[in-house]
């Protein structure tokens, strides 16, 4: 019988990638093609094709690139006398593109180093092939990729099946014996007469990938004229980029600086003479951009020298903070790092030598001029102005790091002193135009510093907060003033005479036209209200008022904060006080809620998301009080019942609305945490309209809390509250059964998550209802089913669920003791007749998923619940694999992994030593991922 694997074929499949439109069909080329590569075909045909002149480019880098990867993965089928044949292949192949491409020239010296590596005959692989290649100088490129791969191949690809007794013995062979000719022979190309910059550009890479590699040393190349040239080539067009990653790589080689101090005093000279260059480069980034990482690289990996010798660095230091000048923010960013590290290290010394402190101090002004919006901020739209914002936050920590080396009180002096000029001059009368970025940066510096301040601080902070009262009116400006008295909360809590000017200004925010400044103000006041709740218990009834007054004038996420800072206030007063307020300030709302729904005529949608809105602010309330504690204070004790007395009617009239059930549902979570066992007594009939509004609407979030409720009240003795729970579990789980049957499981991920969480929790809390229900063979196959769905948190709910059930001790013999419970001998019964009707899918699932796509931490239970099954049904185990490995794609489980797997299994089962089960998993496990990571590469 012919083979499918042909040159017809492969040219075919190839062609599909320029002319199939649809994913179906460029899949399968796909999948042939990844097969085509594991066949021993492969070789010869991709030998023909790769020398055959008609052959189309992209065919001929297909069999480039299964060349290495046939090299990495089967050279095994390669029979020895054919080994050398093959090498000389590659070499042949090399040879006939020594013109390029490029990508096929890389993909072929990959094939060869992965052989050299691998092939203990071809001992003298590197110094043949310079001989062979070096002194033709169409081939000195060609040499010098295979010299560039060569060390990355060596020691980045762990998928070269060799073992580390033999790779100890290959990689020094290849490596250092060979690294001084290698220096040698880059130092000869590098000034040979008519190389070309394309090639020096190669020996730059080809000098990196020797020393990232650790095989040569800085001490070497200084030695040499490469070491001079390539920074001389900071001055050359061509060779710039790769010169700034050399020099980056030397520099950071020498990292052991005492070790290397000969080294260190040829660089300096050379880095200092570099630094006019920055201003050269003001108008060319990419120049700038190289300048910088190489004075940042120096600057960090000669830290320990600057406090050592820090007169000696100053012109390092400030060709640093010329780059952190630049007015490219990309840039600017290379040099953060420098500065953070250097502040760390100052902050051990006691005494900070002058110079350090002056290139901090510069650094304040630099940052806050970073910091400006620029001049047309209306400008800013979209990406742009989230990457602006997004910058402003990385600098701030720059700022933190100035005040690491001078003191907070120095850097908020300097951000203050800028503030004071700023609104001085434009109340000069000298006709001066002051931008109001001028003031906003500087405020925003203070809120970045603003953890840096001592809480204690008397001088300069009480100047910022007096300031306030002064700044323009922009709101820009108030936006910024807002945040830092948010960010200053802590300060305040210890100044609380600040605390009235405070509120009155943040509530004049919520009534500013710029909904950012209302938002700001929301956020400060609720932090005012968290750090400094025990000075505001006196103006609980002012904040009552304000929410009176101000939440019809605010945007939702801003009453909820006001409510949040409300309930901070009141989480800080004596209980019964705190109770009372609580249950006020909650039926202050709830009335609204009242109002609405005792209207005679349906609510619009509009109502109803005020409704929704009204109750998440309570649930914001509910959720920073939390609970009273076991006991609840009398003013709470009838609470429960009216606010259930609200919410029942809300939901039979209006759960038909996703947004009203899921607010309920969450505020209901909440009131379970906030009344306890106080809520006992309306458990039943929260159950029963829960279970009622699922099988009406299918809303995931009524089983989400009914587990909730199952997880605090599952144990109560109390036969109404077990009724209902068993009722509402059997209802809900033939409503999962209804929607399982018409709809696929990947369009149910939020029921078949949800309905899992409540299995766990009944399983737990309430086991005779979980295993004697009629419903336990829908939540066996409901967990059985949610296998195949793809969501991480849903597979791990799953295989938790089935392990608890098929390892549960019912199912021992020990169960049958007379200390056992009465009805486990029940429970194994059910057990037993779930996995008689779906054993066989249950296995094959869990294969299925082990080596497709469950997450990497899902192998350890896959492992537990395949040594139970074999444990248990010996022989159903045995039986049921041939079958289903038959079923898995060859892709992600190649024959020879089924058979061993299989064969593994059927002596740990006879000999009943399941353990062993265990191994085999593992070792199928591991034969999955070599195959996945094989075809990890999709073809273009």
């Amino acid at each position: 019988m012919a083979s499918a694997y042909n040159h017809e074929n492969l040219l075919a499949a190839l062609q599909v990638f320029s002319t199939a439109t649809d994913k179906a069909s460029i899949e399968r080329a796909n999948v042939w093609l990844q097969d085509f590569q594991h066949s021993a075909e492969a070789w010869a045909i991709c030998n023909s094709l790769l020398l055959s002149p008609d052959a189309p480019q992209p065919a001929r880098l297909f069999a480039a690139q299964t060349f290495r990867t046939k090299v990495t993965y089967d050279l095994n089928q390669v029979e020895e006398p054919h080994v050398v044949a093959l090498r000389d292949t590659l070499i042949a192949a090399l040879t006939r593109y020594q013109s390029g491409p490029k990508v096929i020239q890389t993909q072929l010296c990959l094939a060869l180093a992965g052989f050299a590596l691998q092939v203990s005959q071809w001992e003298k692989s590197v110094q043949t092939l310079i001989q062979d290649f070096g002194r033709n100088p169409s081939m000195v490129p060609i040499l010098l990729e295979f010299l560039t791969v060569l060390p990355e191949e060596v020691n980045g690809n762990t998928k070269i099946p060799i073992s580390n007794d033999e790779y100890r013995t290959r990689a020094p062979l290849l490596l250092t014996d060979n690294a001084k000719q290698v220096l040698e022979l880059l130092s000869m190309y590098i000034q040979a007469e008519g190389v070309t910059s394309e090639v020096q550009s190669q020996v730059f890479q080809c000098l990196r990938s020797w020393l990232n590699a650790g095989e040569l040393l800085a001490q070497d190349i200084a030695s040499t004229p490469l070491f001079a040239f390539v920074f001389d080539s900071l001055s050359s067009e061509q060779l710039f980029d790769s010169a700034v990653d050399v020099v980056c790589d030397i520099i950071h080689e020498t990292q052991e600086v005492y070790e290397n101090e000969d080294v260190i005093q040829l660089i300096l000279p050379r880095l200092v003479n570099l630094r006019p260059r920055i201003a050269q480069a003001n108008d060319d980034p990419d120049k700038m951009r190289g300048f910088c990482r190489v004075f940042a690289e120096a600057g960090e990996t000669y830290r320990q020298l600057l406090l050592q010798h820090p007169d000696s660095f100053v012109p390092l230091i400030e060709a640093i903070a010329e780059c952190t000048a630049y007015h490219d923010l990309d840039i600017v960013t290379i040099t953060f790092g420098f500065w953070y590290r250097l502040a760390q290290s100052i902050g051990k010394h006691r005494n900070v030598p002058p110079v350090f402190l002056d290139a901090y101090k510069a650094l304040v002004e630099i940052i806050i001029k970073h910091l400006r919006f620029p001049n047309d901020a209306q400008d800013l739209v979209g990406q742009e102005a989230d990457d602006f914002r997004s910058f402003r936050h990385v600098i701030g920590d720059t700022l933190k790091d100035c005040c690491y080396v001078l003191g907070a009180d120095v850097c908020l002096m300097r951000a203050y002193e800028m503030v004071v000029n700023a609104i001085a001059l434009g109340n000069s009368g000298s006709g001066a135009n002051i931008s109001w970025q001028e003031i906003e940066a500087p405020l925003f510096s203070m809120r970045s510093m603003g953890g840096e301040v001592d809480v204690r601080d008397d001088e300069i902070t009480p100047r910022i907060m007096d300031l306030l009262p002064q700044l323009p009116n922009h709101p820009r400006i108030r936006y910024a003033a807002m945040l830092v008295i948010g960010r200053y909360t802590e300060w305040t809590n210890m100044h609380p005479q600040h605390i009235a000017f405070q509120l009155t200004y943040l509530s004049s925010g919520f009534e500013d036209s710029d909904s950012e400044v209302a938002a700001a103000a929301g956020q400060a006041m609720k932090y005012l209200c968290k750090d400094c709740k025990r000075h505001l218990v006196p103006s609980l009834p002012q904040l009552y008022a304000f929410y009176t007054t101000a939440a019809p004038k605010l945007s939702q996420d801003d009453r909820v904060q006001v409510c949040e800072a409300i309930a901070h206030v009141i989480s800080y007063m004596p209980m019964e006080q705190a109770a009372q307020s609580l249950r006020t300030f909650c039926l202050q709302i709830l009335a609204s809620v009242h109002t609405l729904t005792s209207k005679p005529n349906p609510l619009s949608k509009e109502e109803l998301k005020h409704v929704a809105d009204y109750l998440e602010q309570i649930e914001a309330v509910l959720h920073v009080v939390d609970t009273f504690g076991e006991e609840l204070p009398a003013a709470c004790q009838g609470t429960c019942q009216e606010i259930w007395n609200l919410f029942n009617p809300l939901l039979q009239s209006y759960g038909g609305t996703y947004f009203i059930t899921e607010r309920v549902t969450r505020l209901l979570r909440q009131g379970l945490q906030f009344f306890g066992a106080a809520a006992l007594p309306v458990i039943p009939s929260v159950i029963e309209t829960l279970s009622i509004s699922f099988t009406t609407t299918g809303f995931s979030n009524c089983l989400w809390v009914v587990g909730k409720i199952v997880q605090r009240y599952g144990s109560s003795r109390d036969s109404v509250v077990q009724q209902a729970i068993k009722s509402s579990y059997e209802n809900m789980s033939l409503k999962v059964a209804s929607l399982l049957r018409d709809n696929s499981p990947t369009e149910l991920p939020d029921i078949l998550e949800d309905y899992i969480r409540l299995q766990q929790a009944i399983m737990e809390y309430c086991p005779d209802i979980f295993f004697l229900s009629p419903a336990f063979v829908i939540a066996f196959t409901a967990s059985l089913t949610s296998l195949g769905v793809v969501y991480t948190d849903i597979i791990f709910a799953s295989l938790d669920t089935l392990r608890d059930i098929l390892t549960h001790e019912c199912l021992s013999q020990k169960s049958s003791s007379p200390t056992s419970p009465p009805k486990f001998p029940l429970y194994a019964e059910q057990i037993r007749a779930a996995f008689s009707s779906h054993g066989h899918q249950l296995v094959g699932a869990l294969l299925t998923g082990l080596v497709g796509d469950f997450p990497e931490e899902a192998a350890s239970s896959v492992i537990t619940l395949l040594r139970a099954i074999a444990q248990t049904w010996p022989t159903e185990f045995t039986t049921f694999l041939p079958a289903v490995l038959d079923s898995l794609p060859l892709a992600t489980c190649p024959l020879a992994a089924r058979k061993q797997f299989v064969t593994s299994c059927n002596a740990a089962v006879s000999r009943k030593d399941f353990d062993k089960v265990k191994h085999a998993v593992t070792q199928l496990l591991r034969d999955s991922r070599r195959a996945r990571e094989r075809r990890e590469t999709k073809l273009k």
